[in-house]
């Protein structure tokens, strides 16, 4: 019994670490993908690289947390069970 209890202490315990790593790692893409948006803003075309691969940073910020808010959703559910 004490095992079983252990082992769901170290599973929620990673479970709240990969979310607050993709978490950090959402805004981290958020703020790159801002950056690289404000460099060259004024030139607004499909061939400013800058400007394309910061709405693309900014796109993967929302799926980076998207994923990591289920993850957590997920392990808070296994422990419930």
């Amino acid at each position: 019994m004490m095992m079983n209890m252990t082992a769901k202490r170290q599973t929620e315990r990673n479970g709240k670490s990969v979310f607050f790593a993709m978490k950090i790692a959402a805004w981290a893409a958020l703020c790159v993908g801002l950056c690289l948006c404000l460099i060259r803003v004024s030139d607004f075309n499909d061939n400013n690289s800058l400007l394309m691969s910061g709405i693309g940073f900014m796109v993967g910020s929302v799926f980076i947390y998207t994923i990591g808010t289920a993850i957590n959703l997920v392990e808070k559910r296994n422990e419930t069970e």
